[in-house]
């Protein structure tokens, strides 16, 4: 973190200097420029103190370690990738974390699920609005839950899930921060054996100005079993206006995601980020996997004015499978930064992780990934691939992926990246078979984007994703229409 420099004393002036006249012009000091990697949020210690009053010793001493190495960490460990760390744009300095867990769901709170879910939980800022799961889905032991709601019926589990220091990297500063202040989290458990045919439904709504809720989620499938996960990010409520010559104060989410998958587990997890333009998120998504465990990432990044998001797989189990899709659509001054870890350490493992880009106006992307392929993980197969697509000349794409690579006997261990406009072959094969240029340039660019919105385990999330992403198009051609007129 950067401080300003001390100015020099300055000797008192030997005249009176007139005052100014009451119209004249005053120049405003200027704010100090701030580095890069400073980040303005600080987590209150009191906060955490206050929270050991109602907590277990056991979850107030994991707080605690936490905050002691949030405070320690630099916010980039990889020195490959800090020349692109950018927070610039995260005015965090007044925001204030709710004080709060939520445990139970609040006084009005439907139980009630849309069709084709088993289970729906849905958090608007501090509160629970909505906790559902079906009966036949409850019979088999399968558990949806609040952390606090775990921690008062089962402290035990709680303590196990919460305290395990595998489940989130510990030098990562962020994902300390979410440990050590976390006021909301969620617990999705099925027992081994148990097969879910519909999926379970999360939804965080946030964006409060001035306010940050900081979740966890953790997600255990025993042996045998499998699930399907939907994770919507969208805002609490509209945007709000302010005076002239006021800013509205952002608002930041963090949140993580940990998965553990037993031997021969199969989840599907499928997110999407809509938060508003003055949302600040960062999150991290960490998981495991046993003998044969198989995982599949759906991830779309649409929302915020910032978004910093890590994933973490870990192929420990002989046989295990991760495949891995993230996509983001960014307009006018967005800026998102993903990097992507996966270890492959157990036999036979098998990695396809695939990052694509599209943006408009002055948006950018850093897309960074590293395949570690263990001595222990022989005939590993395991591809990275990281694609933007520039739909304008301000917009900004930086592809970074890496193969670390201690085993020769691989199947396969390869990477591929590229940057650029569209491609005007595309455009005159699509302009060949009667269809407009403006109407190519869309179909071209939603075909781009389209390999996450088919794995979504949910017709009605898959639908909705393509309207926002045919939305988002619409908007972001029409400003730049508008722009070229005006100029």
């Amino acid at each position: 973190m950067t401080e300003a420099l001390a100015q020099p004393d300055v000797p008192a002036p030997t005249e009176a200097v007139p005052a100014a006249a009451p119209n004249a012009t005053q120049t405003r000091p200027r704010a100090p420029r701030r580095s890069p990697t400073e980040l303005t949020f600080r987590l209150d210690e009191a906060l955490v103190e206050r929270r050991a009053s109602t907590e277990p010793a056991w979850l107030v001493d994991d707080r605690r370690a936490a905050l002691a190495r949030f405070r320690s960490l630099p916010l980039e460990a990889n020195r490959l990738y800090t020349p692109y760390v950018d927070l610039r744009a995260a005015d965090l300095a007044e925001v204030t974390a709710y004080e709060t867990t939520a445990s139970h769901p609040m006084p009005g709170a439907t139980d009630s699920l849309p069709p084709g879910v088993a289970g729906l939980v849905e958090l608007r800022e501090d509160t629970v609005t909505a906790l559902g799961l079906r009966p036949e889905a409850r019979a088999t032991g399968v558990t949806l839950e609040t952390l606090g709601s775990l921690i008062d019926r089962d402290p035990e589990t709680a303590r196990r899930l919460l305290t395990d220091t595998r489940s989130l990297p510990e030098d990562d500063r962020l994902a300390a921060l979410t440990r050590a202040g976390w006021n909301q989290g969620l617990v999705l458990r099925v027992p081994d054996g148990v097969r879910l045919e519909r999926p379970i439904v999360i939804r965080w709504r946030a964006g409060a100005p001035g306010r940050a809720v900081l979740t966890r989620t953790i997600v255990e499938l025993g042996a045998g079993s499998a699930a399907s996960l939907v994770e919507e990010l969208a805002v609490s409520g509209p945007e709000i206006a302010c005076a002239a010559g006021e800013t509205v104060p952002q608002a930041l989410y963090t949140g993580t995601l940990e998965v553990r998958l037993g031997a021969d587990a199969d989840l599907a997890v499928a997110a999407l980020q809509e938060f508003g333009p003055r949302q600040i998120t960062f999150q991290h998504r960490d998981a495991s996997l046993a003998e044969g465990a198989s995982l599949r990432w759906a991830l779309a990044h649409l929302g915020s004015r910032l978004v910093r998001s890590r994933v973490d797989n870990r192929l420990v189990g002989d046989r295990s499978i991760v495949e891995q899709v993230e996509i983001v659509f960014g307009s006018d001054e967005q800026l998102f930064d993903l990097t992507s870890y996966t270890r492959h350490v157990g036999r036979d493992t098998t990695g396809q992780l695939l990052s694509k880009g599209a943006l408009l106006d002055r948006a950018r992307t850093y897309m960074k990934g590293l395949i570690e392929i263990e001595r222990s993980a022989i005939g590993t197969d395991s591809y990275l691939g990281e694609f933007g697509m520039n739909l304008s000349k301000s917009a900004r794409a930086v592809a970074i992926p890496s193969l670390e690579i201690d085993q020769p006997d691989c199947r396969r261990a390869a990477h591929a990246s590229s940057v650029g406009p569209i491609d005007e072959a595309q455009i005159f094969y699509l302009r060949s078979r009667g269809i407009p240029e403006d109407e190519a340039r869309k179909f071209i660019v939603l075909g781009f984007l389209e390999p996450v919105v088919a794995r979504v385990p949910l017709v009605e999330a898959q639908d909705r994703l393509r309207d926002l992403l045919e939305a988002k198009w619409d908007a972001g051609t029409a400003a730049a229409a508008d722009t070229g007129a005006a100029a």
